[in-house]
């Protein structure tokens, strides 16, 4: 491997703390492409990168997703490693990332960091979020994977070039993972080190708030992959709510009291939920079809060539 052909792309957002001595890391271990693309960072970042030897470009819009479409724009490099700026990943690392692209055995590989997180990396509410997060994402995609949110990764161009993304703020590694498993892509995770990160930079993500976003962005991209649990969520929803409803009238039946209105509200619960569940098992049955569709159509093509 020339390391000239592996871009180490780092997004940046006021890491003048870290971003000079992960660069200094990165180069230590051969690599010398190294792309940061910084968000117009208030502090010294881009010129602390810039001197440091790095390839600095301004992100053109706002939000870790849109620097990361911006970035895979411009990248040429055969291999990629995504690493954050924030220090908490250890560069001497890089090669255990590479190794399976390198080998063929993946297009993408993610470093996960829930092997082996050092004391305080993670808070107790991280920490809960992102197993619950994983848990979500293998339920909707079928697809085992432990650390969907992890800023460590490794890519071969073309797995790039098959990503169709638009989330533009911290979604964009669940995205990433997302079209990886549409796209059928060879994923695999390597155990990293996690460290906790500086205190000297202040963290961008709201557990809360974001972890929000990155779930409801699991659940609708489900749709197309997994319609039967995208229904059947809201379908399980409107159930529970009429027969949560539906209690409440039987009780009061009993106590000779009627509610006619709320009767019919429970009845119509009830059947949209049962209608949720028809929809999802039909779409189902359509996604599973275009699938077989399109799997006889790549074999024919591969006969042909």
């Amino acid at each position: 491997m020339n390391s000239a052909d592996v871009c180490i792309l780092i997004p940046t957002l006021n890491e003048a703390a870290t971003i000079g001595e992960l660069i200094k890391d990165f180069k230590k271990e051969g690599f010398s492409n190294i792309f940061v693309i910084d968000g117009n960072s208030r502090d010294r970042t881009a010129q602390i990168a810039e001197a440091e030897g790095a390839r600095v470009v301004l992100q053109t819009g706002r939000g870790k997703g849109q620097a990361m479409i911006q970035a895979f724009e411009l990248i040429e490099s055969p291999y990629v490693i995504m690493v954050d700026g924030d220090g908490t990943y250890l560069a001497r690392e890089a090669l255990s990332l590479l190794e399976p692209v390198l080998e063929g055995r993946a297009d993408h590989v993610i470093g996960n960091r829930l092997e082996k997180y050092s004391p305080g990396a993670f808070t107790k509410l991280n920490l809960v979020g992102n197993r619950l997060i994983n848990m979500l994402f293998d339920i909707a995609y079928s697809v085992q994977l432990r650390d969907i949110l992890s800023g460590y990764r490794a890519f071969t161009l073309e797995s790039i070039r098959e990503l169709e993304l638009n989330k533009t703020g911290f979604e964009i590694e669940t995205e990433i993972s997302v079209e990886c498993v549409l796209k059928k892509q060879r994923v695999e995770e390597v155990p990293i080190t996690y460290l906790p990160r500086s205190k000297q930079g202040a963290t961008k993500l709201n557990p809360l708030k974001d972890g929000i976003k990155i779930g409801s962005t699991i659940y609708r991209l489900a749709k197309v992959h997994n319609p039967m649990f995208y229904f059947g969520i809201i379908g399980f929803v409107f159930i529970l709510a009429g027969l949560f409803t539906g209690t409440y009238v039987v009780v009061e039946w009993f106590n000779d009291i009627t509610h006619v209105l709320l009767s019919v509200l429970t009845t119509l619960f009830i059947i949209f939920g049962l209608q949720m569940f028809i929809f999802g098992m039909l779409s189902d049955l359509i996604v599973t079809l275009h699938r077989q569709t399109v799997s006889l159509i790549q074999e024919k093509n591969r006969q042909n060539k």
